[in-house]
């Protein structure tokens, strides 16, 4: 049956919308733990989390760089706070220099990118690189996603069946649907999925979370960690922070441009529009304290499993999680999706990501240089995310961000080993 094109609209931006939710709903709560929030400071730092996420979101699909991407809480941000707080004699005061480290990055990469100096960033992300960024990015997520989906995030140590089963039927229904149906039922399957599960969900556990007496309407506190405080040593941090961050907007920029099928030819502007926005984006995560975004590739795996490549629909749904922002009890009612629904969903998105690394990858035949190079960036990257963060302690802060980040450590690497040994007349593998 053919759809009017208000429906469709309407259906796609609400699977939008529930994609931004579930991408940004995890972190406020990582952090609050990491620095012993009480749920009020959570609630609040979750009203500030939703406004920056579809804040940042929209400017960079209406100035930046114009592709339906989401922005959201940067994994490479999450490192910096929880190394930080581990390092940091009071967390309060933590939380503080966090504040001006985001302002500085943001300043940082504002200045990059209306100099036109982040473009020359694009050249070093050859198939090659891309395809092992994505491909390193799923295996650094898929473990919480999998943490999330047998119900391990919280205060469970172990597997919780009943959320296991739920999440594993959401994810095989998303997934399914996405492969095996036509029209519609294809198109809408994270909406669908989500629904289902989240229905689920509470006909067998519940509701989760205590009702709340909240106010109707609020606006979200400006500098709610404190009066920012300078300390030399984020100069350094911000910078390098800044040129990790501009990895994820060449990335990012380079997967949605392919999986929406554009010729590639306005990377370089997209980029730098890009980059001056995420510079804009970070210095709004630090006047609002919440945790800096960045475009995120995921997007891309949404793009490819919905077909839905369309903009509009995307800049509905940003707007809707900006304004949802001022309500408190839409806050509230958000926090209470299912980890393991949302997780599921966010599972069954990064399939596709895998198959867009995969193909990067595989671009051109594999020679020995190629599976080489390749190798040493996934044993190193990945071996990275197996070891304790406590054995980074003895590091300088700054080289602390950079080596405990597998994703950062193995394309790094790849990007290295590309430009140190250049590309000859080497047979392909049969």
């Amino acid at each position: 049956m053919q759809q009017s094109t208000f429906t469709k609209t309407t259906m796609e931006t609400f699977q939008w919308l529930l994609f931004l939710l579930a991408s940004a709903v995890a972190m406020p709560i990582v952090i609050g733990s990491v620095f012993h929030l009480d749920g009020a400071e959570i609630t609040g730092l979750m009203q500030r989390t939703f406004l920056t996420v579809g804040l940042a979101s929209l400017l960079q699909a209406l100035f930046g760089h114009r592709l339906p991407i989401m922005e959201g809480p940067a994994g490479i941000w999450v490192s910096v706070f929880t190394v930080m707080a581990a390092t940091g004699s009071f967390l309060s005061a933590t939380l503080q220099t966090l504040t001006t480290t985001m302002i500085f990055t943001g300043l940082f990469m504002f200045l990059l990118g209306v100099f036109k100096l982040s473009k020359r960033i694009l050249p070093i992300f050859t198939p090659l690189v891309t395809g092992t960024f994505f491909f390193l990015l799923t295996v650094q997520l898929s473990g919480t996603f999998l943490e999330g989906m047998l119900g391990l995030q919280g205060s469970s140590d172990t597997i919780q069946l009943s959320k296991a089963t739920i999440a594993f039927l959401t994810f095989l229904i998303v997934l399914g649907l996405s492969i095996f149906a036509k029209g519609w039922l294809s198109s809408y399957a994270v909406f669908i999925g989500i629904l289902i599960g989240w229905t689920i969900f509470v006909l067998v556990n519940g509701t989760s979370g205590n009702a709340q007496d909240v106010a109707k309407f609020a606006l979200p506190n400006l500098f709610a960690f404190g009066k920012p405080t300078f300390d030399i040593s984020i100069i350094p941090i911000s910078f390098i922070t800044a040129i990790i961050s501009i990895s994820n907007v060449v990335a990012s920029v380079v997967a949605a441009s392919q999986t929406i099928g554009l010729d590639g030819k306005d990377n370089a502007d997209r980029v730098n529009n890009g980059t001056t926005l995420s510079g804009i984006n970070h210095g709004l995560a630090g006047i609002f304290s919440t945790i800096a975004n960045v475009p995120l590739a995921t997007s891309s795996g949404f793009i490819a499993l919905t077909g839905q490549k369309k903009k509009t629909p995307f800049i509905y749904a940003t707007i809707i999680l900006l304004l949802g922002a001022f309500f408190p009890p839409i806050v509230t009612f958000i926090a209470n999706i299912p980890s393991p629904v949302a997780n599921a969903a966010l599972m069954a998105s990064f399939v596709q990501l895998v198959g867009l690394a995969i193909r990067n990858i595989t671009l051109k035949p594999l020679d020995e240089r190629k599976v080489t190079i390749v190798g040493i960036g996934y044993l190193i990257g990945m071996g990275t995310m197996f070891l304790p963060t406590e054995v980074f302690n003895g590091l300088p802060s700054i080289i602390q961000n950079v080596m405990s980040n597998g994703l950062l450590v193995g394309t790094a690497l790849v990007i290295l080993l590309e430009q140190l040994w250049r590309e000859k007349e080497i047979s392909s593998f049969k």
